[in-house]
């Protein structure tokens, strides 16, 4: 079903396509070496967030939010990890003869410790999704061997930050994969500019969603997903809109009802859905692929008891 948006909306997710020079996807199927370029512009992303951050913040700023000297230790060799990972696929890339992506400038809208590691959190898992959404498509074992290495260790850093900061580090029994489009749609408000010289990608955006519901969020709860400076609407005027939550075993739809800047939506109640959760909406209630998704993903930390 076809949805309209407000021209504003066009206008912002222009902007947020003008922020990286990725392509839209095309209809050929996309290749190793594109994987591997996407999977060392979120590397990049993350290597740059980790460098910068252990530049502003220092041990006695993370011990003054209640993280000791070993936490600190740790997160130098998360750091590290990623620096690493970086240096990883760029030498596979030159290998295989393809030319890998560099380094963008990025604007993480971090001021204090505390955002930092909250937002640390958020990229691990959103690092993690990606991995493990993307190894479908990968032909060579080899490269899937690789790539799956990264995922695992990328685990580890999003269950030990997890952790610090009081969440459980193991949320659900299978974590839950994310398409190229909606890891690009995450990462992209994050990225400024790229060097022009860097190889387009067949990812886009979706327009951004965000999660307005504010404190602990459980299974039963009913919240907000804002649409920020745009409006989305049936083009008929009538098609139902649905809120599509992203698992493992496959989406758990619920309506999505229009209220004054976005969406209500019910959390629905799935052992699936705990943790560092996505949604996503779409114009249809059996299947979420790239022609039906409107908007999203947006993250949500769903805090349910753990049995």
């Amino acid at each position: 079903m076809k949805f309209s948006q407000s021209v504003v909306a066009l206008v912002a997710t222009a902007g947020m396509s003008v922020a990286a020079p990725l392509a839209k996807r095309q209809a050929t199927a996309i290749t190793d070496a594109d994987i591997l370029n996407y999977a060392l512009t979120l590397e990049h992303l993350e290597d740059t967030f980790y460098r910068e951050g252990l530049a502003n913040y220092t041990e006695a700023d993370f011990a003054g939010i209640g993280l000791d000297a070993t936490f600190y230790t740790n997160l130098k060799e998360i750091s590290a990890d990623e620096t690493t990972h970086v240096a990883f696929l760029t030498a596979g890339l030159i290998a295989a003869g393809a030319t890998p992506v560099a380094q963008c400038t990025y604007d993480f809208g971090v001021s204090t410790p505390a955002q930092f590691i909250a937002l640390a959190s958020v990229l691990e898992g959103v690092g993690v999704s990606a991995y493990l959404g993307a190894a479908a498509d990968i032909m060579s074992k080899t490269y899937l061997t690789d790539a799956a290495s990264i995922l695992t260790v990328e685990s580890r850093h999003n269950a030990y930050i997890r952790q610090a900061l009081g969440e459980s580090p193991f949320p659900i029994p299978f974590d839950t994969p994310l398409d190229f489009d909606e890891v690009y749609t995450l990462a992209a408000p994050f990225i400024v500019s790229c060097p022009a010289t860097n190889p387009a990608l067949p990812v886009k955006a979706f327009p951004e969603l965000a999660l307005g519901t504010t404190g602990t969020i459980v299974a039963g709860q009913t919240i907000t997903l804002l649409t920020p400076g745009y409006t989305l609407a049936p083009v008929d005027g009538t098609s139902p809109l649905y809120a599509a939550f992203i698992t493992i075993l496959g989406p758990i739809f619920v309506p999505a009802t229009p209220v004054s800047g976005g969406f209500s939506v019910v959390v629905p109640a799935s052992p699936e859905i705990n943790g560092q959760s996505y949604v996503v909406l779409t114009g249809c209630s059996d299947a979420v692929t790239d022609d039906t998704v409107v908007a999203g993903p947006a993250i949500i930390e769903i805090t349910n008891p753990l049995p």
